[in-house]
């Protein structure tokens, strides 16, 4: 069975400050963050893998906006989620093991990363580059001055300082019979779901928490 894992956080406890896009300020709610993707391993690849994708998401983003980050609001816990997507890396060499922390991310960059190609693979070896889809910040700061534009690659969490709940963070690693997926130009995490489908071998998964509200996520640093 494929095993994932990662040496920055354990699976079912909290992810860093470190990895995400935002943490807690005591006087402006959240303070931009170090933004560093976090460190992942696996092993026990199938045989027959000929590239591998990974996505993340969060499956508890609220389905309305109507409070989220509002003052004297909060967003209620039994509101319907939705999932927004963090990363989307496909077309990742089948014998590659292990993806260093802060190697694709480290920092924010407004605007956005650059993409789906990347120049230079921090992948060690890589004879083929990975591409990188869009991330959901994309929608999010599209009627943002300062920050629109197209977010490739990893930007970590940011969830509601208000939110009731705090956030589930899956990180899903597929081994795929196809060496690269059928996507072009700019493409999303709903996109490279569907387009995995039909072509795992094996999956596995590591899910972190996280949020940004001290009332119900005061561990989170």
């Amino acid at each position: 069975m494929m095993k994932l894992w990662s040496d920055t956080f354990k699976d079912g406890a909290a992810i860093p400050g470190a990895c995400a896009f935002c943490v807690i300020d005591p006087v402006t709610h959240v303070a931009l963050s170090a933004n560093q993707n976090p460190h992942l391993a696996w092993s026990d690849v199938p045989a027959g893998t000929k590239s591998l994708a990974l996505i993340v998401h969060d499956p508890d983003v609220p389905s309305r906006g109507d409070d989220v980050n509002q003052e004297g609001k909060t967003v209620p816990a039994d509101l319907p989620r939705v999932d927004f997507f963090h990363w989307v890396l496909v077309d990742v060499p089948p014998d590659t093991t292990h993806i260093d922390a802060a190697s694709f991310s480290d920092g924010v960059t407004p605007r956005g990363k650059s993409g789906p190609a990347i120049s230079a693979s921090p992948i060690d070896g890589a004879q083929i580059n990975p591409r990188q889809g869009l991330n959901d910040y994309t929608g999010w700061f599209a009627q943002d001055a300062q920050m629109a534009g197209d977010y490739f690659g990893y930007d970590g969490p940011c969830p509601p300082w208000n939110d009731a709940i705090v956030h589930r963070y899956v990180f899903t690693l597929y081994a795929l019979d196809i060496a690269r997926l059928p996507l072009n130009g700019k493409f999303g995490g709903a996109q490279a779901r569907d387009a995995v489908a039909g072509h795992v071998l094996a999956q596995a998964s590591l899910c972190g928490w996280y949020g940004l509200n001290p009332a119900v996520s005061p561990t989170t640093k």
